[in-house]
Parts: structure tokens; sequence; C-alpha cells
């Protein structure tokens, strides 16, 4: 039987209910050994390893780029490839991490006395304390959870969502300890629109455009060149290098309809006084928060009270930054 939409749609609250309520009661679990863990972690001059099978070892995966773009050096290690040679990816001071729900999987049981033998340290993430794992390790991290939202309580789902928060707390408190700033986050993420927002500044933007630029003066056909030339939609007015003003393409257009004789108007006759501007050393995103806040396409651009160039809203589309 086909099951209607509103069945489709309590079946999907349910699910976001119970997986929601089994994260918030993991604050219960939390004891001196995530603490000292974390403590552990970060005063070790080794990688964090770590290891899981099956969905933990994907979770593992997901916690390990996590921790490595937050600053704390990691390596995934599948437990089934650590017991077939990957054993070596271990060195003298890394900690291991094992991820295992019910912590008695057989190859976290094959993988942990090898572990001990190399004197490595070992943190259990798992939802059963008492484990083989549980018992065997140097700390333990409990994500217990009573039980999965599968219907036949099998498909780790609910279980799987609490190994990653637990990851995912471990990680923040860790970057805590680190000092981690926004400035190390873009160096660990030069790539992509999140990079771009973190590193690209106006003055990367303005080298690529030309410099539009009148004086008060300046005949209105002599403007309407300036801006079709610069091919930017707008032209600072300038006087002595500073900016007093700018012309836009509306303006034009607003000049037009106002005006039926434009032979005697020069720039400072339509121009807007006291434009947007912005430093050239801002973040690229200062100026499209500055575009945005105040709906409007360009910006002129200063170097303390210098006129040094524009940065159209196609300049940030075209970076990707939104």
């Amino acid at each position: 039987m086909k099951k209607n939409k509103n069945t489709i749609l309590e079946t999907a609250k349910q699910t976001i209910i119970a997986e929601s309520n089994a994260i918030s009661n993991l604050v219960n679990f939390l004891t001196e050994d995530f603490e000292n863990a974390v403590k552990f972690i970060h005063k070790s001059n080794g990688r964090l390893i770590v290891t899981g099978i099956g969905k933990s070892a994907k979770i593992a995966d997901k916690i390990v780029a996590t921790l490595n773009s937050t600053g704390t050096p990691a390596i995934f290690m599948h437990a089934a490839d650590a017991i077939h040679g990957d054993l070596g990816n271990i060195q003298k001071n890394d900690v291991v991490m094992c991820i295992s729900k019910s912590g008695n999987t057989p190859e976290i049981k094959v993988l942990v006395p090898f572990i001990k033998n190399y004197g490595n340290k070992i943190i259990a993430l798992t939802g059963n304390t008492q484990s083989y794992l549980g018992l065997n390790a140097d700390f333990v991290l409990n994500c217990y959870v009573e039980k999965e939202v599968c219907p036949n309580n099998l498909a780790p789902t609910t279980s799987t969502t609490a190994q990653l928060v637990i990851g995912d707390a471990l990680a923040v408190c860790l970057l805590d300890l680190n000092d981690f700033s926004s400035k190390d986050f873009a160096k660990y993420h030069p790539g992509g629109a999140l990079g771009k927002k973190l590193y690209l500044r106006v003055s990367d933007l303005i080298n690529k455009n030309e410099l539009p630029q009148v004086v008060t003066t300046t005949p209105i056909k002599d403007v309407i060149i300036e801006i079709s030339k610069k091919r930017l939609g707008t032209t600072a007015v300038i006087e002595n290098n500073k900016i007093v003003g700018i012309v836009t393409d509306g303006d034009l257009r607003r000049m037009l309809k106002d005006n039926s004789d434009i032979s005697e108007l020069t720039a400072v006759n339509i121009m807007s006084e006291n434009p947007k501007t912005i430093q050239v050393d801002a973040m690229a995103i200062e100026a499209l928060e500055t575009m945005e806040n105040n709906n409007i396409t360009q910006i002129l651009v200063e170097d303390n009270t210098k006129y040094v160039g524009v940065v159209h809203l196609h300049d940030l589309l075209k970076e990707g930054l939104f």
C-alpha cells in the first residue's frame, strides 16, 4: 500500500525529533574522559588517527575532514585495512580514536591490542562503554543512543548522527584551544567561495578594472564618454585625487528625463555627493555587504582619502561570492 503525503511528512518529522532528542541527551554522557582526551590530543606532538568499520568508518572520515580543516592534524584509517598493512600509518606520538557503536566488532577487537602494543593512546567513541573497546581504551567518549530511528532498529541512523556530533564537539574544543582564527580557516580553505570570503580583498578586484574619473567641471558629453569607455556604469567625480561625488548610469537617465537641454550641464550638476566608499585593504565580502545594504551596484575605493578604483557587483559575482 502506498503511503500518502501526510504519512511521509509525519515519518520525516518523527525521525528528526527522535534524532534531535538523542543528540540532546549526549550532554548527559560528557565526563572528564572527554576533557582529558581533548587535552591529550592538544598536547600531543603527533596526529589523531581516526578509525572505524562500516558506517562508523564513514563518520570517521568526516570527522578527520573537520579536524584537518580546523587546525588539528588527523588521518583516516579504515579498521579493516589497518590489520592488513595500514597500521604503518600510526607513528610514535599519534593518538588513535576508534569509533564503534557496539565496541565489539571483530576488526576493532583485533586492532586494539596492536595499537596498545605500539604504546599509542586509544580514545574510544562508542555507544557501549562496557564493551571490549570501552574497557581497553585510555579515554572513553560515550555516544549511547537508546535506539535507531530505523523502524527495525537496525540501520545505523541515530547512532552515526551521535558519533558525528561528538566528533564535532571534539573538533570545536580543539579549535578553541588552538586559538584557531578566521585567518587560519582561510589558510586551510583557499579554494571556492568560502576561501575567497576569508582572504579576497578589494585590492585584488580593482586591479582588473579601469579607473573612471572626471572633475566637477567636466561637460556632460565627456562624462557619458568616460562612463561608456570605462564600462563600469559609473565614474567618480574627483578634486585633488579626492572623491567629491559619483555619477552613475542612473544619474544620466534621470538627467535626460528632467532636462531638455543638457549642453550647459557639467558633472557637478548631476553627481551624487558623499557616495559610499570602501578602503582598498578591506575584505571583498565587506564591499558586497555594503552594496547589498545600500542597494547599489558599484562602490568607489579609497586608499586613505585618495581615489584608487571601483568595485562592481559583477566583480563579486565572477568571484562566486554570492
